[in-house]
């Protein structure tokens, strides 16, 4: 299959619509983007993505952001399965890429569980682009073989890591859905052994216009001297600093 092949009746193309630019998009996301008849959309897709759509294509708002209200993950895969019966050429496009922490993995099993033709478009994730738009490399060799890419929501509670194993095991960290619960992560890294002064830096709405980038501590992460806004990717160690502000 090429994957810039035109749609058929009844087919679902998961597709990954990047940090935001709809220059970052790949050549088959744009093409398919361009040629559906319904787009499934998350909140984080940027107007300039949305502005590729074909002229009286369907665009269809699914977005989940935290706290807020948005359709379940149910609703959203039985409207996918429901437009593809219909005979819908339907492109479910989705901020990044699919598969890192954007539930893709729900949406292909429900796909493939209901029949339903589907092809997958891998996007730019936004762990890794947003960093690189702040002149921060996620692995530089001087510091780092390994990073982790982890989601703010696991500073709750209820979390499921191991937050000093994750500390001696990672020099680099990077967070998704990370700014509601900054004070908290900073906190938690804290309490498993990293140093107050390991640098962290703020990205927020990377390639997008409106985008800026704080560099702090994980202390003043942790005090509430800095803030971020959603959405915004988080990236923790020394990588931080060996910043190149590129774009000044």
């Amino acid at each position: 299959m090429k994957l810039d092949a035109p749609l058929i009746t009844g087919e679902v193309a998961l597709v990954g619509a990047g940090p935001g630019d709809a220059c970052l998009l790949t050549l088959a996301a744009a093409k398919l983007i361009g040629d559906c008849d319904v787009i499934v959309y998350d909140a984080l897709v940027s107007e300039d993505v949305l502005n590729l759509a074909a002229v009286g294509a369907e665009l269809i708002l699914a977005g989940k952001r935290g706290g807020r209200p948005s359709a379940s993950q149910l609703d959203i895969c039985e409207t996918l399965i429901e437009l593809a019966n219909e005979g819908k050429r339907v492109v479910r496009l989705k901020g990044g890429d699919p598969f890192v922490f954007g539930r893709g993995g729900e949406e292909m099993r429900a796909l493939a569980t209901a029949g339903i033709r589907f092809r997958i478009i891998p996007g730019i994730t936004a762990g890794v682009a947003a960093p690189a738009m702040a002149g921060i490399p996620v692995t530089d060799r001087s510091v780092n073989g390994s990073l982790a890419f982890l989601t703010g929501h696991e500073a709750s509670e209820k979390s499921r890591m191991d937050w000093k194993a994750l500390v001696e095991a990672f020099p680099v960290l990077v967070f998704y859905m990370g700014a509601k619960n900054l004070p908290q992560i900073a906190a938690r890294l804290l309490d498993a052994g990293l140093a107050q002064q390991t640098p962290l830096a703020i990205i927020h709405a990377a390639t997008l216009a409106e985008e800026s980038t704080t560099i702090a501590t994980l202390e003043q992460a942790a005090n509430g001297s800095v803030s971020a806004r959603s959405p915004s990717i988080l990236i923790i160690g020394d990588v931080v600093s060996k910043r190149i502000s590129w774009k000044d």
